[in-house]
């Protein structure tokens, strides 16, 4: 049902595999991001926003629909050799807005579709490997502008399709020639009309290298340090890794800085939620893990967000647990706006506006396994895959995970104090349930989630 007021616009924002500790302003990488530090500082700056599957295709179907992974079918990468993609009865915040109104558009990386080559060897559109052109229809899922490719990491020579199979080729990079679609959206729009904009920008997903020259320039001659937990083993290559990763994050920051230009210049400012977030983060060497996400340390399910609405909302810093999936409930409840009962993430506006709703006490985390030999493995053992993998809580002060390996029964269970070891270097390991009250607890905890989501992973 359309509404009779003027909404506010949503502009959302999610560069890939941004790491919560990449922003200049938080002093931690040493990063330069001014368009982005001036953003914090008129936003709403969640300081424990969590993703809750640190991996590209399950996460982003979290943001786009609030339910989690396991929910939507999304519950490993959209790749070749597995048949998983966004269930099709799924409805996302751009079909909602579209209901409301809203014109609505979708840039960039969407990779929640099957490759078009797991049915059609050699598709009309050209797509290959993780690949695919989605045609106009309900897999679009209400976004009415399409300038998308499902997965291509391809940064400095990127392509999109819209509403045919010819493929475009700008000969640019992504972020920029992305922006430059997007200021497009903002500027020929009907101001009677609001929109609903999702811009999704590859970098700084790998390959780190590819990014403009200018920016790399930058970080050439500078000295970076590194985090206690990354191993001297690889060091090089993790500093190496570092200075591209940190170009691309200044090069989104100069992207991101054009972005909100254009809304000043269009009056829009004022009446526009702007979300700046990412699908997840980056270990980037800490741990042993070299350019990898798809973990339940920090570096890895810590991802920047910044929530700006002038019109009703006051900067500040909050501390809540806010996960993947409180981003369409609470988005709506900004719009004044009805969370559907399927949706499975809280609306926290009214914490957003200062006000003093119910806090949570935890927020899962999960990974279900995504290896397509162990796909066919269980397969051929009659396992169900999803009962693998690791599932987990963070709470404000502790990190709790449980692993079980596929065709392994044992659950491992680790327990971080991240305000006495914010380096994740010295967790408490369990062999079975544990004993002591604070492990046992966010066991109890875990196993509540796991009820609430419906996963059968075996904590007994």
């Amino acid at each position: 049902m359309q509404s009779n007021k003027k909404q506010p616009n949503l502009l959302f924002v999610f560069p890939d595999q941004w790491r919560k500790q990449a922003v200049g302003m938080r002093n931690d990488d040493p990063v330069y991001t001014p368009n982005i530090d001036r953003f914090a500082s008129q936003s709403v700056d969640l300081t424990n926003a969590i993703s809750c599957f640190p991996l590209c295709s399950p996460n982003r179907s979290s943001m786009l629909t609030g339910r989690f992974p396991l929910s939507t079918g999304v519950t490993t990468n959209c790749k070749l050799g597995l048949g998983v993609k966004m269930n099709d009865d799924e409805v996302t915040i751009g079909d909602l807005l579209k209901q409301e109104g809203y014109r609505t558009g979708y840039i960039g990386k969407w990779h929640l579709d099957l490759p078009e080559q797991s049915s059609v060897p050699e598709p009309l559109s050209g797509a290959k490997h993780w690949d695919a052109y989605i045609p106009p229809g309900p897999r679009r899922f209400g976004f009415d502008l399409w300038y998308t490719y499902n997965a291509n990491d391809r940064h400095l020579a990127p392509h999109y399709w819209q509403d045919s199979h010819e493929k475009l080729v700008p000969n640019e990079w992504s972020t920029k020639h992305e922006t430059d679609v997007a200021i497009r959206f903002i500027q020929e729009g009907d101001r009677n009309q609001p929109f609903c904009l999702f811009v999704s920008w590859n970098p700084p997903h790998q390959p780190f290298e590819e990014v403009p020259d200018e920016y790399k320039a930058m970080y050439a001659n500078e000295p970076l340090h590194v985090r206690p937990n990354v191993n001297e083993q690889g060091l090089e290559q993790t500093e190496k890794y570092m200075r591209n990763y940190f170009a691309a994050v200044t090069g989104t920051d100069v992207e991101f800085g054009r972005l909100l230009a254009a809304l000043d210049e269009a009056g829009l400012t004022e009446d526009t939620i702007v979300v700046l977030t990412s699908d997840h983060g980056e270990t980037m060497g800490a741990h042993g893990w070299l350019e990898h996400k798809n973990i339940w340390y920090e570096e890895s399910i810590g991802v920047p967000c910044f929530i700006r609405y002038p019109r009703a909302m006051a900067p500040r810093q909050d501390s809540i647990l806010f996960n993947s999936v409180d981003f369409v409930p609470t988005i709506l409840g900004l719009m004044g706006l009805p969370v559907p009962d399927y949706v499975q993430g809280t609306n926290y506006a009214d914490i957003l506006h200062g006000g003093n709703g119910d806090r949570p006490e935890s927020t899962f985390i999960c990974h279900y396994p995504g290896d397509v030999k162990l796909h066919k493995q269980a397969e051929e053992k009659g396992w169900d895959i999803n009962a693998y993998g690791w599932r987990g809580v963070r709470t404000l002060r502790f990190t709790y995970v449980a692993e079980r390996k596929v065709g392994d029964s044992p659950i491992t269970r680790l327990l971080y104090d991240n305000e006495l070891d914010p380096y994740q270097l010295s967790p408490t390991k369990y062999g079975g349930i544990p004993s002591d009250r604070i492990a046992l607890e966010l066991e109890q905890e875990l196993a509540s989630w796991l009820q609430k989501v419906g996963d059968k992973f075996p904590l007994l």
